[in-house]
C-alpha cells in the first residue's frame, strides 16, 4: 500500500512566501497521517491566472531555475523533513532564458524531477515542454506528471502509461473557466466566491455542477481507467484573479473509481491508500496489451489544422476542417 494525498488551496498571486507556507502546512498534516506522496496544484507557488497579464520582466521576476532556485530547494527541504514525496508547481527559468510552467517533484533523498507543461497557453512569454516525465520512485513504482491541459489530450496520458507510470500526478488550475465550448465548464461569477459566507449553497452548487465536478467526471476517470494508472488530481480553489477555481481535489484508482475527494470548496487535503496489486490485470492494462501500434501512424501525422497551445486555447475560430 502507498498512502497518497492531494491538495486544493487558494494561492496568493505572486506571494511565494505565503504559498510555500501553505505547502508546508499540508505537508505537516500529511506526515501526521503517514502519507508518502503528496500532490499540490499547478503553479501554486507563484500564482496562476494573474500571470497572463504580466510583461516579460514581471514574469522573469517570479521565475526561478530548477533545481537551483529557492522554491525547489524549499520543496527538497520539506520532502526530507517530512519524509514524503512532494510535488508542486512554479514558473521555471531555463538556462537558455526560456520560461516554463513547471511541476517540481522532490524526493526525501534530495532527488528532484520536473515536468514542463506540454501545452502551455498562459502567456506568450512561456514556452511549452517537449518531453514526457516518468521516473522511478522509492515507493517501488513509477510516477508520471501531466499538468492541467496536458491531461485533456488523450495521447499524453497514454504515452505516460506506455512509459511505465503507475501513479499519475495531475496538478491543475481548472474549473470555472470561460470556455468556447458550450457544454464544457463555464465562468463562475467571482461574487459567488466572495459572498460564500452568506450563500454557501450557491458556491457548492457551482463547484459541483457542470462548471466543476460534473465536467471533470466526464473525462478524468477515463485517464486513470483506460491507461491503468492511479491518479492524484489537485487543483486551486476560490478566486484566481477574475475566475473561480472549483477545487474538487480527488484520488482515483486504476479503474477510475474515486477513492477520496474534497467535499467542500475550501483549502483542504484528502488521503487514500493505493493498492498497487490492483494494477495487475486492471482493465486499462489488459486493454493496452491488445494495442496494434502498426495502425496508429495517423496519430503522428499532422492533419493541417493544428494550432499552437495558446491559439488552440483561446481561438474563436471554427474547428471544422476546410474541404
Amino acid at each position: 500500500m502507498i498512502r497518497s494525498a492531494t491538495v486544493q488551496f487558494q494561492h496568493r498571486p505572486g506571494d511565494k512566501r505565503y504559498n510555500l507556507s501553505q505547502v508546508e502546512r499540508f505537508c505537516q498534516q500529511a506526515a501526521e497521517q503517514s502519507v508518502q506522496v503528496i500532490c499540490f496544484p499547478e503553479m501554486c507557488l507563484t500564482g496562476y491566472w494573474h500571470v497572463r497579464n504580466l510583461d516579460r520582466d514581471e514574469v522573469d521576476t517570479l521565475a526561478e531555475p530548477v533545481p537551483d532556485g529557492s522554491s525547489t530547494k524549499s520543496l527538497v527541504e520539506l520532502a526530507a523533513k517530512f519524509d514524503l514525496i512532494v510535488g508542486a508547481g512554479l514558473i521555471e527559468r531555463a538556462g537558455d532564458g526560456q520560461i516554463y510552467n513547471t511541476y517540481v517533484v522532490a524526493l526525501p533523498d534530495g532527488a528532484v524531477y520536473h515536468h514542463r507543461k506540454l501545452h502551455c497557453f498562459i502567456s506568450p512569454h512561456f514556452s511549452s515542454g517537449d518531453s514526457y516525465t516518468v521516473f522511478d520512485s522509492p515507493l517501488g513504482c513509477k510516477l508520471g506528471v501531466l499538468i492541467c491541459w496536458d491531461n485533456n489530450l488523450v495521447e499524453n496520458a497514454r504515452a505516460t502509461a506506455l512509459l511505465g507510470a503507475d501513479i499519475l500526478l495531475a496538478p491543475h488550475q481548472t474549473g470555472g473557466t470561460a470556455s468556447r465550448s458550450p457544454y464544457a465548464m463555464g465562468r463562475i461569477d467571482p461574487q459567488v466566491w466572495d459572498q460564500r459566507a452568506v450563500n454557501p449553497d450557491l458556491l457548492r452548487t457551482e463547484v459541483n455542477g457542470p462548471k466543476g465536478r460534473e465536467w471533470l467526471l466526464r473525462w478524468l476517470p477515463a485517464r486513470a481507467h483506460d491507461n491503468g494508472m492511479f491518479l492524484l488530481f489537485s487543483n486551486g480553489i476560490g478566486r484566481d484573479d477574475d475566475e473561480v477555481r472549483t477545487g474538487n481535489a480527488m484520488i482515483l484508482d486504476c479503474y477510475g473509481r474515486i477513492l477520496a475527494e474534497v467535499a467542500e470548496p475550501e483549502d483542504a487535503m484528502v488521503v487514500a491508500d493505493l493498492d498497487l496489486s490492483m494494477l495487475d490485470k486492471c482493465t486499462g492494462r489488459r486493454w493496452i496489451r491488445g494495442r496494434r501500434p502498426e495502425l496508429y501512424g495517423v496519430l503522428t501525422k499532422r492533419s493541417g489544422h493544428e494550432l499552437d497551445p495558446r491559439e488552440a486555447r483561446f481561438s474563436e475560430a471554427s474547428t471544422e476542417r476546410a474541404n
